[in-house]
């Protein structure tokens, strides 16, 4: 007997091991901080919680969706880019979504004291036809302006060319991500509007090839507890998050702090993926593949395994 017990028990210790060991590739575009909630899962243990050992590449979305395919890697995390592909008939699906909505505001001189006053005025953006192009659009038409014709885009380069030209009036306002409020505000520019609070516009979640869906099922799903726990702890710890988000983005203390109040609300607590934003997503990702079919939200986005994940967190509702 105390033989056949000894046997079961390392039986059990090398299944353990080999499920401890499950090791995956995670690709991420830049250390910004709608990337941050899996990275973050590595500091409380959340991985290890799971049995997984996460290897995190920083890669670009067109060469990560490519990886994959062929299963050089796991997952990745930019939606845009894989909706776009999906559209397009590339095997990738979204499976759960990290921010339902981006972080991204629009700031001024300070002698443009409401959109309204940006009426006829130059914007400064990064470059062209990006996803912040595509956001500013989305905010100038909340507040009734016809993007086409009420102002004119201009590229100014990152975010330090565009404070710049922004300080040198060579545009009214311009548009990004934290920390560009905070460093806007030191140059005593205001900040008139934020995405957040305006509409839903998912920018992180993970991205499977479709097949591991059905291949790896258990595996997806110990994903999504990492990342629920994850987005949890960073709506109710800020100051870890804080010290995690100067580790991830190289910034001090003070930037970090102001970037998190700022972003935090951000993200989900469970990992929902919005349907409203989901389509504005489509319509982009379609308008740039000069589509005129119908996209459904199951050719993009496959959300079944995620419910079972929140039900068995006790998660419901959804």
């Amino acid at each position: 007997m105390k033989k056949f017990l000894g046997a079961l028990l390392v039986l059990f210790l090398f299944h353990a091991s080999v499920h401890a060991a499950d090791k995956i590739r995670i690709g991420f575009p830049d250390f910004s901080s709608p990337f941050l909630s899996l990275p973050l899962g590595q500091k409380p243990g959340f991985f290890q919680q799971e049995g997984i050992q996460a290897e995190f590449i920083r890669i670009r979305s067109t060469v990560a969706l490519t990886a994959l395919v062929s299963g050089e890697l796991d997952y990745h995390t930019v939606l845009g880019p894989a909706i776009a592909a999906a559209v397009r008939g590339v095997p990738v699906k979204i499976v759960a979504c990290y921010t339902p909505t981006v972080a991204t505001m629009l700031i001024a001189r300070p002698e443009f004291k409401s959109v309204e006053a940006l009426r006829g005025k130059t914007i400064g953006l990064n470059s062209y036809g990006g996803g912040l192009e595509g956001q500013a659009r989305l905010m100038f038409k909340h507040f009734g302006f016809d993007p086409d014709k009420d102002i004119k885009f201009l590229a100014t380069g990152g975010v330090e060319s565009r404070l710049t030209a922004l300080k040198q009036g060579l545009t009214a306002a311009t548009l990004g991500s934290p920390p560009i409020d905070f460093l806007g505000k030191k140059l005593g520019f205001i900040v008139l509007a934020r995405a957040n609070e305006l509409f839903s516009y998912p920018s992180s979640g993970l991205i499977v090839n479709g097949k591991k869906i059905k291949e790896k099922p258990d595996e997806i799903k110990r994903m999504f507890k990492v990342g629920i726990r994850v987005n949890r702890y960073i709506n109710q710890n800020r100051e870890g998050t804080i010290q995690a988000m100067a580790e991830w983005m190289k910034i001090d203390r003070e930037m970090a702090a102001a970037t998190y109040d700022s972003v935090v609300k951000t993200y989900g607590d469970d990992l929902t993926l919005p349907e409203s934003g989901l389509r504005l997503l489509i319509d982009e990702a379609k308008k740039a593949a000069n589509l005129s079919r119908e996209v459904s939200l199951n050719e993009v986005a496959d959300l079944s395994l995620l419910r079972e994940a929140q039900r068995e967190l006790g998660i419901i509702g959804r």
